[in-house]
Protein backbone atom coordinates (compact mmCIF):
# COMPACT_ATOMS: atom_id res chain seq x y z
CA UNK A 1 0.00 0.00 0.00
CA UNK A 2 1.52 3.25 -1.01
CA UNK A 3 1.22 6.66 0.76
CA UNK A 4 -2.13 8.15 0.33
CA UNK A 5 -0.24 11.84 1.06
CA UNK A 6 1.36 13.68 -2.03
CA UNK A 7 5.48 14.48 -1.27
CA UNK A 8 5.72 16.90 1.34
CA UNK A 9 7.30 20.62 0.95
CA UNK A 10 11.08 20.04 1.44
CA UNK A 11 11.48 22.85 3.76
CA UNK A 12 8.50 21.36 5.58
CA UNK A 13 10.24 17.87 5.97
CA UNK A 14 13.26 19.19 7.08
CA UNK A 15 11.29 21.29 9.83
CA UNK A 16 7.97 19.72 10.07
CA UNK A 17 6.90 22.78 12.63
CA UNK A 18 6.88 25.28 9.71
CA UNK A 19 2.85 23.52 8.86
CA UNK A 20 1.78 25.33 12.29
CA UNK A 21 2.64 29.01 10.68
CA UNK A 22 -0.45 28.04 7.62
CA UNK A 23 -2.28 26.48 10.21
CA UNK A 24 -2.67 28.71 13.17
CA UNK A 25 -5.52 30.80 12.00
CA UNK A 26 -7.50 28.26 10.17
CA UNK A 27 -10.74 26.47 10.46
CA UNK A 28 -11.91 24.50 7.75
CA UNK A 29 -10.86 20.91 9.58
CA UNK A 30 -11.98 22.07 12.92
CA UNK A 31 -15.15 20.52 12.45
CA UNK A 32 -13.16 16.82 11.85
CA UNK A 33 -11.32 16.84 15.24
CA UNK A 34 -12.60 14.14 17.49
CA UNK A 35 -10.59 15.80 20.77
CA UNK A 36 -12.60 19.21 19.88
CA UNK A 37 -16.38 17.21 19.37
CA UNK A 38 -15.48 15.78 22.72
CA UNK A 39 -14.07 19.12 24.75
CA UNK A 40 -15.27 21.77 23.06
CA UNK A 41 -12.72 24.14 23.98
CA UNK A 42 -11.07 26.25 20.73
CA UNK A 43 -7.51 25.94 22.46
CA UNK A 44 -8.09 21.59 21.91
CA UNK A 45 -8.21 22.03 18.24
CA UNK A 46 -6.23 21.74 15.34
CA UNK A 47 -5.77 25.30 15.26
CA UNK A 48 -5.39 25.59 18.87
CA UNK A 49 -2.52 23.68 18.70
CA UNK A 50 -1.33 25.24 15.58
CA UNK A 51 -1.49 28.56 17.19
CA UNK A 52 0.14 27.29 20.93
CA UNK A 53 3.13 25.76 18.84
CA UNK A 54 3.46 29.11 16.35
CA UNK A 55 3.41 30.86 20.04
CA UNK A 56 5.92 29.14 21.39
CA UNK A 57 8.50 29.36 18.61
CA UNK A 58 8.30 33.33 18.37
CA UNK A 59 8.90 33.20 22.12
CA UNK A 60 5.41 34.64 23.05
CA UNK A 61 4.71 31.75 25.43
CA UNK A 62 7.12 28.96 26.89
CA UNK A 63 6.42 25.12 27.47
CA UNK A 64 5.51 24.84 30.98
CA UNK A 65 2.62 22.68 32.28
CA UNK A 66 -0.58 23.90 30.67
CA UNK A 67 1.06 24.35 27.29
CA UNK A 68 2.49 21.05 27.31
CA UNK A 69 -0.47 19.58 28.61
CA UNK A 70 -2.74 21.14 26.05
CA UNK A 71 -0.11 19.58 22.97
CA UNK A 72 -0.10 16.34 24.67
CA UNK A 73 -4.28 16.49 24.18
CA UNK A 74 -3.89 15.83 20.13
CA UNK A 75 -4.92 12.43 19.55
CA UNK A 76 -2.60 12.65 16.86
CA UNK A 77 -5.45 10.85 14.17
CA UNK A 78 -4.07 12.96 11.32
CA UNK A 79 -8.37 13.44 10.45
CA UNK A 80 -6.94 17.26 10.21
CA UNK A 81 -4.66 16.21 6.88
CA UNK A 82 -7.14 14.00 5.83
CA UNK A 83 -9.43 16.55 5.68
CA UNK A 84 -7.32 19.12 4.62
CA UNK A 85 -7.63 20.55 0.93
CA UNK A 86 -4.32 22.00 1.00
CA UNK A 87 -2.88 18.86 2.79
CA UNK A 88 -0.88 20.54 5.51
CA UNK A 89 0.89 17.83 7.62
CA UNK A 90 -0.14 19.47 10.99
CA UNK A 91 0.35 16.40 12.66
CA UNK A 92 4.27 15.83 12.21
CA UNK A 93 4.51 19.34 13.18
CA UNK A 94 2.49 18.79 16.67
CA UNK A 95 4.90 15.70 16.94
CA UNK A 96 7.80 17.67 16.06
CA UNK A 97 6.83 19.95 18.69
CA UNK A 98 6.83 17.49 20.95
CA UNK A 99 10.22 15.70 20.18
CA UNK A 100 11.94 18.97 21.33
CA UNK A 101 9.68 19.27 24.59
CA UNK A 102 11.23 15.42 25.67
CA UNK A 103 14.46 16.34 24.34
CA UNK A 104 14.51 19.35 26.91
CA UNK A 105 12.84 17.26 29.76
CA UNK A 106 9.73 18.91 30.00
CA UNK A 107 7.47 16.46 29.02
CA UNK A 108 5.22 14.48 31.79
CA UNK A 109 7.61 12.29 33.66
CA UNK A 110 5.29 9.19 33.41
CA UNK A 111 5.89 9.19 29.36
CA UNK A 112 9.82 8.84 29.94
CA UNK A 113 8.99 5.79 31.79
CA UNK A 114 6.67 4.22 28.95
CA UNK A 115 9.58 4.98 26.46
CA UNK A 116 12.07 3.09 28.94
CA UNK A 117 9.77 0.23 28.78
CA UNK A 118 9.24 0.85 24.88
CA UNK A 119 13.28 0.84 24.00
CA UNK A 120 13.52 -2.04 26.43
CA UNK A 121 10.80 -4.17 25.58
CA UNK A 122 9.41 -3.32 22.45
CA UNK A 123 6.10 -2.93 24.11
CA UNK A 124 4.31 -1.29 27.21
CA UNK A 125 2.36 -4.24 28.29
CA UNK A 126 4.70 -6.81 29.46
CA UNK A 127 8.01 -7.31 30.43
CA UNK A 128 8.64 -9.79 27.74
CA UNK A 129 10.89 -9.36 24.73
CA UNK A 130 9.77 -9.48 21.21
CA UNK A 131 9.03 -13.43 20.47
CA UNK A 132 11.77 -13.83 17.35
CA UNK A 133 10.37 -14.74 13.80
CA UNK A 134 10.93 -18.46 12.62
CA UNK A 135 11.39 -20.10 9.16
CA UNK A 136 10.62 -17.66 6.07
CA UNK A 137 8.53 -17.05 3.24
CA UNK A 138 6.86 -15.04 0.81
CA UNK A 139 4.19 -13.97 3.13
CA UNK A 140 4.78 -12.19 6.60
CA UNK A 141 2.39 -10.99 8.78
CA UNK A 142 2.98 -8.25 11.95
CA UNK A 143 1.56 -9.12 14.70
CA UNK A 144 2.40 -6.19 16.83
CA UNK A 145 1.85 -5.99 20.88
CA UNK A 146 -1.95 -5.39 20.94
CA UNK A 147 -2.59 -8.63 18.69
CA UNK A 148 0.10 -10.31 21.16
CA UNK A 149 -1.14 -8.95 24.56
CA UNK A 150 -4.24 -6.87 24.67
CA UNK A 151 -6.55 -8.74 22.36
CA UNK A 152 -5.09 -12.05 20.90
CA UNK A 153 -8.25 -13.48 19.45
CA UNK A 154 -7.86 -11.54 16.52
CA UNK A 155 -4.58 -13.28 15.62
CA UNK A 156 -5.28 -16.39 15.79
CA UNK A 157 -8.71 -16.21 14.14
CA UNK A 158 -6.89 -14.00 11.34
CA UNK A 159 -4.33 -16.71 11.12
CA UNK A 160 -7.18 -19.62 10.60
CA UNK A 161 -8.81 -17.74 8.04
CA UNK A 162 -5.39 -17.23 6.15
CA UNK A 163 -4.57 -20.97 6.33
CA UNK A 164 -7.81 -21.91 4.78
CA UNK A 165 -7.05 -19.85 1.82
CA UNK A 166 -4.01 -20.99 1.36
CA UNK A 167 -1.78 -18.93 3.12
CA UNK A 168 0.76 -19.52 6.03
CA UNK A 169 2.38 -16.81 7.11
CA UNK A 170 6.01 -16.56 9.19
CA UNK A 171 5.26 -14.51 12.29
CA UNK A 172 7.05 -11.15 12.35
CA UNK A 173 6.80 -8.08 15.04
CA UNK A 174 5.55 -10.59 17.63
CA UNK A 175 5.20 -8.82 20.89
CA UNK A 176 6.99 -5.07 19.41
CA UNK A 177 4.81 -1.88 19.56
CA UNK A 178 4.74 -0.78 15.29
CA UNK A 179 6.35 2.60 16.22
CA UNK A 180 3.39 4.93 16.01
CA UNK A 181 3.11 5.30 19.57
CA UNK A 182 6.92 6.28 20.65
CA UNK A 183 6.73 8.87 17.68
CA UNK A 184 3.57 10.23 18.68
CA UNK A 185 4.92 10.81 22.17
CA UNK A 186 7.96 12.55 20.98
CA UNK A 187 9.95 9.58 21.60
CA UNK A 188 11.45 9.65 17.73
CA UNK A 189 14.50 7.38 18.35
CA UNK A 190 12.69 4.77 19.90
CA UNK A 191 10.47 4.89 17.54
CA UNK A 192 12.99 4.37 14.71
CA UNK A 193 14.36 1.59 16.91
CA UNK A 194 11.04 -0.40 16.77
CA UNK A 195 10.29 0.09 13.36
CA UNK A 196 13.95 -0.94 12.25
CA UNK A 197 13.75 -3.76 14.03
CA UNK A 198 10.52 -5.08 12.35
CA UNK A 199 11.69 -3.87 8.72
CA UNK A 200 15.21 -6.31 9.64
CA UNK A 201 12.92 -9.06 10.54
CA UNK A 202 10.84 -8.41 7.20
CA UNK A 203 14.05 -8.75 5.42
CA UNK A 204 15.53 -11.70 7.06
CA UNK A 205 12.67 -14.00 6.50
CA UNK A 206 12.52 -13.49 2.82
CA UNK A 207 8.76 -11.74 2.75
CA UNK A 208 7.50 -10.20 -0.20
CA UNK A 209 4.63 -9.32 1.46
CA UNK A 210 3.65 -7.53 4.29
CA UNK A 211 0.34 -8.01 5.96
CA UNK A 212 -0.79 -6.39 9.06
CA UNK A 213 -3.86 -6.67 10.86
CA UNK A 214 -4.93 -3.10 11.45
CA UNK A 215 -5.01 0.38 10.04
CA UNK A 216 -2.68 1.94 12.90
CA UNK A 217 0.09 -1.06 11.05
CA UNK A 218 -0.22 0.39 7.22
CA UNK A 219 0.31 3.91 8.86
CA UNK A 220 2.99 3.35 10.94
CA UNK A 221 5.06 1.43 7.64
CA UNK A 222 3.82 3.52 5.46
CA UNK A 223 3.47 7.20 6.01
CA UNK A 224 4.68 7.32 9.88
CA UNK A 225 7.75 5.40 8.69
CA UNK A 226 8.72 7.63 5.56
CA UNK A 227 7.44 10.85 6.85
CA UNK A 228 8.95 11.17 9.97
CA UNK A 229 11.75 8.53 10.56
CA UNK A 230 12.98 8.30 6.78
CA UNK A 231 12.56 4.81 6.97
CA UNK A 232 11.00 1.95 4.21
CA UNK A 233 10.35 -1.45 3.87
CA UNK A 234 13.07 -3.54 1.89
CA UNK A 235 12.65 -2.98 -1.82
CA UNK A 236 9.67 -4.91 -3.56
CA UNK A 237 7.74 -5.84 -0.11
CA UNK A 238 4.25 -5.02 -1.16
CA UNK A 239 2.37 -3.68 2.61
CA UNK A 240 -1.20 -5.16 2.77
CA UNK A 241 -4.20 -5.32 4.92
CA UNK A 242 -5.43 -8.84 5.97
CA UNK A 243 -8.86 -7.39 5.29
CA UNK A 244 -7.97 -6.58 1.44
CA UNK A 245 -6.36 -10.00 1.02
CA UNK A 246 -9.61 -11.91 2.47
CA UNK A 247 -11.98 -9.75 0.83
CA UNK A 248 -10.37 -10.38 -1.96
CA UNK A 249 -10.87 -14.48 -1.54
CA UNK A 250 -14.45 -13.69 -0.79
CA UNK A 251 -14.98 -12.30 -4.35
CA UNK A 252 -13.36 -15.13 -5.83
CA UNK A 253 -15.16 -17.86 -4.14
CA UNK A 254 -12.06 -19.15 -2.03
CA UNK A 255 -13.71 -17.98 1.10
CA UNK A 256 -16.86 -19.42 2.46
CA UNK A 257 -19.00 -18.04 4.70
CA UNK A 258 -22.59 -18.91 6.77
CA UNK A 259 -25.04 -16.27 8.10
CA UNK A 260 -24.64 -15.66 11.59
CA UNK A 261 -27.61 -15.42 13.05
CA UNK A 262 -26.38 -13.12 16.16
CA UNK A 263 -25.39 -10.26 14.22
CA UNK A 264 -28.63 -8.17 14.69
CA UNK A 265 -28.43 -4.54 14.16
CA UNK A 266 -24.78 -4.16 14.41
CA UNK A 267 -22.30 -1.36 13.00
CA UNK A 268 -19.02 -0.89 11.98
CA UNK A 269 -16.42 0.73 13.75
CA UNK A 270 -13.68 2.59 10.92
CA UNK A 271 -10.27 1.86 13.43
CA UNK A 272 -8.01 4.31 14.11
CA UNK A 273 -5.93 5.62 11.27
CA UNK A 274 -8.35 5.09 8.73
CA UNK A 275 -9.18 8.49 7.51
CA UNK A 276 -5.93 9.36 7.57
CA UNK A 277 -4.28 6.40 5.29
CA UNK A 278 -7.33 6.96 2.46
CA UNK A 279 -8.58 3.30 3.49
CA UNK A 280 -12.21 3.29 2.08
CA UNK A 281 -13.56 0.65 4.71
CA UNK A 282 -15.32 -1.10 1.59
CA UNK A 283 -13.36 -4.85 2.40
CA UNK A 284 -14.39 -5.15 6.05
CA UNK A 285 -18.15 -4.19 5.60
CA UNK A 286 -18.29 -6.71 2.58
CA UNK A 287 -16.97 -9.10 4.77
CA UNK A 288 -19.31 -8.37 7.62
CA UNK A 289 -22.35 -8.11 5.14
CA UNK A 290 -21.65 -11.67 4.23
CA UNK A 291 -22.43 -13.07 7.17
CA UNK A 292 -25.68 -11.54 6.73
CA UNK A 293 -27.10 -7.79 6.98
CA UNK A 294 -25.61 -4.69 5.94
CA UNK A 295 -23.99 -2.88 8.49
CA UNK A 296 -25.50 0.64 10.37
CA UNK A 297 -23.01 3.29 9.80
CA UNK A 298 -21.94 5.50 12.51
CA UNK A 299 -22.08 9.65 11.61
CA UNK A 300 -18.12 9.23 12.02
CA UNK A 301 -17.31 7.08 9.34
CA UNK A 302 -14.70 6.51 6.52
CA UNK A 303 -12.96 9.77 5.01
CA UNK A 304 -14.37 11.62 8.90
CA UNK A 305 -13.70 8.59 10.88
CA UNK A 306 -12.65 9.78 14.49
CA UNK A 307 -10.45 7.61 16.26
CA UNK A 308 -12.03 4.49 19.30
CA UNK A 309 -8.98 6.18 21.99
CA UNK A 310 -6.78 3.72 20.86
CA UNK A 311 -3.91 6.12 20.12
CA UNK A 312 -1.43 7.80 22.55
CA UNK A 313 -3.97 9.14 24.67
CA UNK A 314 -4.41 5.48 25.96
CA UNK A 315 -0.99 6.53 27.81
CA UNK A 316 -0.77 9.80 28.23
CA UNK A 317 -4.35 11.08 28.53
CA UNK A 318 -6.51 7.95 29.48
CA UNK A 319 -9.44 9.83 30.41
CA UNK A 320 -9.73 11.39 26.88
CA UNK A 321 -9.17 8.30 25.07
CA UNK A 322 -11.80 6.71 27.06
CA UNK A 323 -14.16 9.93 25.73
CA UNK A 324 -13.20 9.00 22.29
CA UNK A 325 -14.41 5.27 23.11
CA UNK A 326 -17.36 6.33 24.84
CA UNK A 327 -18.51 8.38 21.77
CA UNK A 328 -17.81 5.67 19.28
CA UNK A 329 -20.02 3.88 20.95
CA UNK A 330 -22.72 6.11 21.83
CA UNK A 331 -22.42 7.28 17.46
CA UNK A 332 -23.42 3.33 17.25
CA UNK A 333 -26.40 3.40 19.46
CA UNK A 334 -27.70 6.68 17.50
CA UNK A 335 -27.84 4.85 14.59
CA UNK A 336 -29.67 1.83 16.75
CA UNK A 337 -26.65 -0.29 16.67
CA UNK A 338 -26.34 -3.04 19.79
CA UNK A 339 -22.97 -3.93 18.42
CA UNK A 340 -20.29 -2.73 17.48
CA UNK A 341 -17.65 -4.75 15.14
CA UNK A 342 -14.63 -3.71 14.19
CA UNK A 343 -11.25 -5.99 13.45
CA UNK A 344 -8.10 -3.71 14.68
CA UNK A 345 -6.80 -5.27 18.41
CA UNK A 346 -5.92 -1.91 20.36
CA UNK A 347 -9.78 -0.58 19.40
CA UNK A 348 -11.55 -4.01 20.38
CA UNK A 349 -9.87 -3.90 23.68
CA UNK A 350 -10.64 -0.18 24.65
CA UNK A 351 -13.64 -0.67 22.99
CA UNK A 352 -14.53 -3.68 24.78
CA UNK A 353 -13.34 -1.75 28.26
CA UNK A 354 -16.36 0.77 27.66
CA UNK A 355 -19.25 -1.08 25.96
CA UNK A 356 -20.40 -2.48 28.97
CA UNK A 357 -21.51 0.68 30.94
CA UNK A 358 -23.81 1.53 27.70
CA UNK A 359 -24.91 -1.79 26.92
CA UNK A 360 -23.03 -2.29 23.91
CA UNK A 361 -21.37 -5.76 22.87
CA UNK A 362 -18.06 -5.61 20.84
CA UNK A 363 -17.29 -8.29 18.14
CA UNK A 364 -14.22 -8.74 16.66
CA UNK A 365 -14.44 -8.93 12.55
CA UNK A 366 -11.72 -11.81 12.46
CA UNK A 367 -13.12 -13.79 15.48
CA UNK A 368 -17.10 -13.55 13.58
CA UNK A 369 -15.74 -14.48 10.39
CA UNK A 370 -13.73 -17.57 11.36
CA UNK A 371 -16.43 -18.47 13.89
CA UNK A 372 -18.71 -18.60 10.57
CA UNK A 373 -16.63 -20.69 7.89
CA UNK A 374 -18.16 -23.19 5.69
Amino acid sequence: MSSSHPPIDPAQATDPIRATDNCRYCLMCRHVCPVGEVTKLESLSPHGWALTIASQRRGLIEWNTDSVGALYHCADCGLCRANCVTDQPLPNAIVAARNQVVESGLAPRPLYTLADALAHWGNPYAEQMPVQPTGAGEVALFVGDEAMYRWPAALEAATRLLEIIGIKPVLVGRGRNNGYLASSLGFAAVAHDLIAATIAEVAAVGARRLLVLAPADLYAFGDLAGERLQLKLPEGVVLEAVTDVLDNALQAGQLALRHAEQLAAWAYVDPTHSARIGRSGDAPRRLGAALGGEPLELFWRRERAHPSGATALRFSLPHMAYLLAQARLQDAQRQGAQIVVTEAPGDLAILSEVAPRLGMRVQGLYELLASQLV
